[in-house]
């Protein structure tokens, strides 16, 4: 089993403890929703828990599977693009999860890409709360 299938296979249970093993201690993770990454292993799974919970009705729907070039150093990697569908305040979802693995086979770049515009500003505030909920990170400021 790839990593990308231990990767599906955790998603698709909604196990957040099954994903620990999975990345890197410095993993990065591109939003849709924010310009710069969210870092590193606490973070990233603290944000797929906060993920797991907003979506409805998520499955993956493809794959491909081949190399790409990393954002963090540019170098080439293993990688995995899995096609996604899933609901959001009752907005539909399409998506890329693009994962690029290490030598090890562990998750070292994750980004996610979504459409309609429409969808993903829905998602950026439902995933603001829980980030919020699950205190990750501070409530913004009103002014």
């Amino acid at each position: 089993m790839t990593a990308a299938d231990r990767f599906r296979a955790a998603v698709d249970s909604r196990d957040p403890t099954a994903l620990e093993d999975l990345f890197t201690e410095d993993v990065r993770f591109y939003s849709p929703v924010k310009f710069t990454p969210f870092e590193g292993r606490p973070m990233v799974l603290g944000l797929l828990g906060v993920l797991l919970r907003t979506f409805a009705d998520f499955r993956y729907v493809g794959r491909f599977d081949g190399a790409a070039q990393t954002g963090t150093d540019g170098t080439e990697s293993p990688s995995a693009a899995l096609l996604f569908r899933a609901t959001v305040k009752g907005k539909e979802i399409h998506g890329i999860d693009l994962l690029h693995f290490d030598d090890d086979g562990r998750i070292k770049e994750f980004t996610v890409m979504v459409r309609p515009q429409s969808a993903v500003h829905v998602l950026s505030e439902a995933v603001l709360a829980g980030l919020v909920a699950d205190g990750l990170v501070p409530a913004p400021s009103d002014h």
